[in-house]
């Protein structure tokens, strides 16, 4: 699907190349949640390690990038190093961004809101962050992170959920709030424009209920099976940098995941006595 949706951005005509390729891409429709890769940072190859091996025509779509690509390329094979260069620009924006300048940029972009907000009530409107759920491409789309609930949120433009979410990473949210820690928001009472982080589960309780046989519902209202049922299936977004747990969060999730287990032991309880 992710494949797909690359195809499917929108593209410009060859007139609009004559400014530079990144300003081009990031004024394309369903773009806005990327901000821009300064040049100096995608020119030192460091930055660029390892993406040689995840993108086709590597030498190539990097030419594209910063406009150093020979004009007398034909289009068919332009056409094809597009969609690398989307793909090598997502991947490079998804190390830029957990920089120091790269947070700055994002930042800017957290306060004006173009990220959305919470569509939860208690949140009140609270501003949301773009995270990826895995850093492999092609694997999962782009989603909103809420760091006053702290969940995690499909967007709610096709466009925007078509993005591949390795373009962002699982870290950025996160990290931010670290840098930032005036942007954690308060867990009750009124929203400052701003969010916080959560959300890690501890895995050996609910592994162990879950081995019990359940019936297998499908997903949406008004599907049968029991309220236990759809609790034990439910997935708890777990946030991390750089693959490791947040230990204050880790902390308090632990306690969360008890409360709700003791639930679930409350609820399976009520369903044996009806």
């Amino acid at each position: 699907m992710l494949g797909r949706a690359v195809d499917d951005i929108s593209t410009g005509s060859d007139s609009e190349y004559s400014n530079s390729w990144i300003s081009w891409f990031l004024s394309s429709k369903g773009n806005e949640y990327f901000c821009e890769v300064e040049e100096d940072y995608i020119l030192d190859r460091f930055n660029l390690t390892g993406l040689n091996n995840e993108v086709s025509n590597y030498a190539q779509a990097l030419d594209l990038i910063t406009d150093n690509l020979d004009d007398d390329i034909q289009d068919e094979l332009r056409g094809a190093l597009d969609v690398q260069a989307r793909l090598l620009y997502g991947l490079i924006h998804a190390r830029w961004i957990v920089t120091a300048r790269g947070l700055a940029k994002m930042l800017e972009k957290f306060k004006r809101v173009d990220f959305g907000r919470c569509p939860r009530v208690l949140c009140q409107s609270q501003p949301l962050l773009p995270v990826g759920l895995s850093d492999t491409p092609y694997e999962k789309s782009v989603k909103l992170y809420c760091g006053r609930c702290e969940d995690v949120y499909s967007p709610k433009s096709s466009r925007h959920g078509s993005i591949d979410g390795a373009y962002f990473g699982t870290s950025f949210p996160h990290l931010l709030f670290l840098v930032y820690p005036g942007l954690l928001p308060p867990k009750a009472g009124p929203v400052d424009p701003t969010p916080t982080s959560r959300g890690i589960e501890n895995d050996s309780s609910r592994k162990n209920r879950r081995v019990k046989e359940e019936p297998e519902i499908s997903e949406g209202v008004g599907e049968t099976g029991s309220t236990t049922s759809v609790a034990l299936k439910a997935e708890r977004y777990r946030p991390r940098i750089y693959g490791f747990q947040l230990n204050e969060t880790a902390k308090l999730q632990r306690w969360q995941e008890a409360v709700r287990d003791r639930q679930i032991a409350r609820l399976e309880a009520l369903e044996d006595l009806s």
